[in-house]
């Protein structure tokens, strides 16, 4: 009799599946030691992604398989351990998740409605980025090469408090998702060899709106926080980007029509970072409009403001058919590298309109004069052109103009 009252209890404790345990609604995931701790944290999200918490607690996991969660619905996500996705290279190749976007694809993939991904200044992910780097060496979009985390599909979400180090691509992409609001995270990807953190961005977004990022420091080798195509209503406020291309739409249009509007990137700081405030566009179809860069502040960055409509080739600028318009520029100041502060060269077939510049204060870091390139602007943006811009404009320069 005594055997049978305690035996159900008993078995409450036990974890039903190894390395987590479900009580009510709440799934616990502790490390389990093995060579894959993936298995546990996905059997938490298909117990516990409907209607439930996740608590991912503190210690060293080993992430060995993709994981690919696009239910979830009505879920708090906390995670206070270490997750490092290991080095099989070539598994990871085969078998990350495609995104569509540029033949790109992930690691990690959520998806679905109302729910949080909370690391509480605890969480960290480890992508074992350097052996993606030396085996990239410096290529671009190597194929297979997964995003550390992507939202597909996701629609009212949060995400706050993670650390990233050493991812290996991008660190966050935001796709197909409306009302995501991303803050206070932390990346850092950096190379000891031979070999560039090449595309190493720190957020991307597409077909995505109503975004908002709050509070990110970020160290790459590419963008800090890029909006592309089909991107609207996003507000990115208290940035710090570091060894990176700081705040840009773009790239998009590329073979398709494309569109990005309603964009405000505020208090920003960049250090020693290839571009600061800027877009670049294919020479494709569709629009930029109604983008504010304020109060961005830099040292040491090679062209602070730029503008490209063909950007990469540099051919066939003049073709482009999307429209950047609308766009102001304020309270910009720092240091340039070289001896140019702002190169804008808009498509000579649809010039660009509605450009203003609002308190613009960049220097040559090694003193002179800084020259403002512009071709094809409207002639009231309140930007002292001091010549013209050729087309083709290179984004990064390797000595004064």
């Amino acid at each position: 009799m005594i055997l049978q009252t305690i035996l159900p209890l008993w078995l409450l404790a036990v974890p039903a599946l190894a390395g987590m345990t479900k009580t009510g609604t709440l799934c616990t995931v502790t490390p389990s030691g093995s060579r894959d701790d993936s298995p546990s944290i996905m059997d938490a999200f298909r117990e516990c992604g409907q209607n439930g918490q996740i608590n991912i607690t503190s210690g060293d996991y080993t992430i060995a398989r993709v994981m690919d969660v696009l239910n979830l619905k009505n879920c708090d996500i906390s995670i206070r351990g270490k997750l490092t996705w290991n080095d099989d290279l070539n598994y990871w190749i085969r078998n990350s998740v495609s995104v569509t976007y540029a033949q790109r694809s992930t690691a990690f993939r959520l998806g679905g409605e109302n729910f949080t991904l909370r690391g509480h200044g605890e969480a960290l992910f480890d992508g074992n980025g350097q052996k993606w780097i030396d085996r990239n060496r410096d290529g671009s979009n190597m194929n297979g090469r997964p995003i550390s985390l992507t939202l597909w599909y996701a629609k009212n979400v949060w995400i706050d408090g993670i650390t990233w180090r050493q991812a290996q691509f991008w660190h966050t992409f935001v796709a197909h998702s409306q009302n995501i609001r991303m803050t206070n995270l932390d990346m850092k990807t950096v190379s000891n060899s031979r070999w560039g953190t090449v595309n190493t961005d720190g957020f991307d977004s597409w077909n995505s709106q109503d975004i908002v990022l709050k509070n990110w420091t970020v160290t790459c080798g590419d963008d800090c926080i890029a909006v592309k195509g089909n991107s609207k209503n996003v507000h990115v406020q208290n940035a710090t980007c570091y060894e990176s291309g700081a705040m840009v739409i773009g790239s998009m249009g590329n073979g398709v029509r494309e569109t990005v509007e309603n964009v405000l990137f505020e208090d920003v700081y960049t250090y020693h970072a290839s571009n600061a405030a800027w877009i670049k566009t294919y020479p494709g179809q569709g629009y930029v409009r109604n983008v504010t860069f304020r109060n961005i502040k830099f040292d040491d960055v090679n062209q602070p403001i730029y503008v490209s409509p063909c950007i990469y080739s540099y051919r066939n600028c003049d073709s482009s058919r999307l429209k950047i318009s609308d766009i102001t520029w304020e309270n910009i100041s720092g240091t340039s590298r070289y001896n140019v502060a702002a190169a804008v060269y808009c498509s000579g077939s649809v010039p660009c309109t509605g450009l203003k510049f609002k308190n613009i204060d960049i220097r040559p870091k090694n003193g002179g004069t800084a020259k403002r390139l512009c071709t094809n602007i409207n002639s009231d943006s309140g930007l002292d052109c001091t010549g013209r811009c050729p087309a083709g404009w290179v984004q990064q320069l390797s000595g004064n103009a």
